[in-house]
């Protein structure tokens, strides 16, 4: 009599997530080594220090990225350091890389030069960055002290210890 039951559409079978290969290590490495050359190839439009705060920006994010030589990175460190390769500070270069060069030190309504928003700019996703990276430090400093705890608990003498 099975014939006359309904049958039950199959359930979804559960899949893991995938992960986006955008998100290794490798890969946001190439992607520093992108914006990298990029602001190479930049450097002779761009005020020096913006060259070499730009350069700044990209170390601390590769020290981030390093950090995954330890142990993987949280999600958090990821989503930072993909986003200001692929979206924040290039999209600042260009922003900037846009502006007339008889206009970039010309003041606007505001008494700010495009310039000095490219400086300041830079200085923010430069402190945004420190911050990552010092969360990631950070981390890898409490599991220090938690597998510090865990050891001193599973291998010092217990009270109950005649």
């Amino acid at each position: 009599m099975a014939w006359f039951r309904r049958s039950q559409p199959a359930a979804p079978s559960p899949t893991a997530p995938v992960a986006d290969p955008g998100d290794s290590p490798e890969a946001l490495r190439a992607a520093i080594g992108s914006v990298n050359r990029m602001i190479n190839a930049s450097a002779g439009r761009l005020p020096l220090r913006a060259v070499v705060a730009a350069r700044r920006i990209t170390d601390v994010l590769a020290e981030i990225v390093d950090t995954s030589e330890i142990r993987p990175l949280d999600v958090y460190a990821t989503i930072s350091v993909r986003g200001a390769v692929g979206d924040y500070l290039p999209t600042t270069l260009r922003t900037y890389l846009a502006v007339d060069e008889d206009l970039v030190d010309v003041p606007r309504p505001s008494g700010s030069t495009p310039t000095r928003s490219l400086l300041e700019q830079l200085d923010a996703l430069e402190g945004s960055a420190v911050a990552v990276l010092q969360a990631t430090q950070a981390q890898d400093v409490d599991a220090l002290m938690t597998q510090g705890s865990f050891l001193r608990t599973k291998f010092s003498g217990s009270d109950l210890d005649l």
